[in-house]
């Protein structure tokens, strides 16, 4: 499983100014962010997976980085990519697919065949932002530009349900 430790020396590596912020007590989700370092909820970012099943029949797991005051809703999902349905998967597919604990997955240090969105109400300024690190100690604290400029995926609109695009848009990730 991946942790704070490899983040760190992987945004050390690109040259990043970051911190790994010891949190003042252990979370299980994401979610929980604004609560136990009293972030705004906007300001913390969160990973949801999710799979996504086509109109012709296959399934397909994609991950979704939103801020923690708007995570993403399946049918918006769904809805974007003109799917049949998005729904949750189980921790252990999570754990499987992102090499982080389910609920602490990091937008960062995913797997490259894993398709990734970006939810467009993330903020795009010089201004922190927080996010998971696959550890309940710890979280991650960066610019936002820089979090956005080194997440792989591509950014949507996540307001709405009505399709947006097509399911080619899920091939286009891989």
């Amino acid at each position: 499983m991946k942790d704070a430790l490899a983040l760190h020396r992987w945004l050390l590596a690109h040259q990043v100014h970051h911190e790994i912020v010891r949190l003042p007590r252990p979370m299980t989700r994401a979610g929980e962010l604004p609560e136990t370092i009293s972030a705004a909820p906007g300001r913390c970012v969160m990973v949801t997976v999710l799979y996504v099943a086509t109109r012709i029949g296959h399934e397909v797991v994609i991950a979704v980085a939103s801020p923690v005051a708007a995570p993403p809703r399946p049918e918006a999902v769904a809805g974007l990519l003109g799917a049949r349905q998005a729904r949750a998967v189980p921790a252990h597919v999570v754990n499987s697919v992102t090499d982080y604990a389910d609920g602490l997955v990091c937008p960062l240090l995913l797997p490259k065949s894993l398709p990734m969105f970006i939810d467009d109400r993330l903020p795009a300024d010089t201004k922190t932002l927080f996010t998971a690190t696959g550890e309940r100690h710890t979280a991650l604290s960066v610019r936002a530009l820089d979090l956005l400029a080194l997440m792989p995926g591509k950014m949507v609109d996540l307001r709405g349900a009505r399709p947006r695009g097509s399911r080619e848009a899920v091939a286009q990730q891989h």
